[in-house]
């Protein structure tokens, strides 16, 4: 019988729900049963024959006989919610529409300060810089905001809030961002990485509320980037978000 990497991985400790056990061991089964009728070296059968092999068909049906089994996905970006409602679990104090914002229950509020800054929320921060950077919130959550702002340009000063932290969908447009926001993900995921190559402020794994498209916000980008040593440790060291009036408004 073929062997797989996993077989002998040492990090797989197999002690997840048993919906997913079971999940992964389809996937496996399906994978080392292909292998072994490749008749090649695992090398060639991933960088090649693996495509021709493994059929769009085969993995749906595994998909579709999940579903069928009562489980549902956990969500990492509204658009998979938006395109298949049936298959992801929904998220508490996530909307989405014109009105669409965050309403995390751990974000940190408080009141208005001395300068008129309203908090509404906190971050991993990936880089210290200088100054704090500030902005109009933006969300994309979605292909066509992104189809939309690369017709039509992304708006100066734009503070783009977005769900997933593997960057893929703002890709295209992420280096005319002032700054990111992003509810998921570390200062190491793709995200992180790719604004920091950028040189774009961004805070990561945001716990935010009540910002709505269009508000000026403020992400506190001069306080120290979050280390590996406190993602292991557990040591809190967040950033803060806050939303500021809008010209000739005060907040009390």
């Amino acid at each position: 019988m073929a062997r797989l990497y996993v077989d002998t991985n040492k990090y797989d400790d197999g002690d997840g729900p048993p919906v997913v056990e079971a999940f992964n061991s389809i996937i496996k089964d399906l994978v080392r049963r292909k292998l072994g009728e490749s008749g090649v070296s695992w090398a060639e059968f991933v960088f090649g024959k693996s495509c021709d092999l493994i059929t769009a068909t085969e993995i749906a049906e595994i998909d579709r006989k999940l579903l069928a089994s009562g489980h549902r996905y956990a969500v990492s970006a509204v658009i998979s919610m938006t395109e298949r409602p049936e298959a992801y679990k929904p998220v508490d104090g996530v909307t989405t529409g014109s009105s669409a914002c965050f309403e995390h229950p751990e974000a940190q509020l408080g009141p208005v300060d001395g300068q008129g800054r309203e908090p509404r929320g906190q971050g991993d921060n990936v880089v210290e810089y200088p100054v704090n950077v500030v902005g109009t919130a933006r969300y994309y959550r979605s292909i066509q905001d992104v189809m939309d702002s690369l017709s039509g340009g992304v708006p100066a000063d734009t503070i783009a809030i977005i769900d997933d932290s593997g960057g893929t969908l703002t890709a295209p447009i992420l280096e005319h961002f002032e700054g990111v926001i992003c509810a998921g993900g570390t200062v190491r995921s793709h995200l992180g990485i790719l604004t920091r190559e950028y040189g774009i402020p961004c805070l990561m794994n945001a716990k935010i509320s009540g910002i709505m498209d269009g508000d000026r916000v403020e992400l506190e980008v001069s306080a120290p980037a979050k280390t590996t040593e406190a993602y292991q440790k557990g040591i809190e060291m967040t950033a803060r978000v806050w939303r500021l009036p809008v010209l000739g408004e005060s907040r009390r």
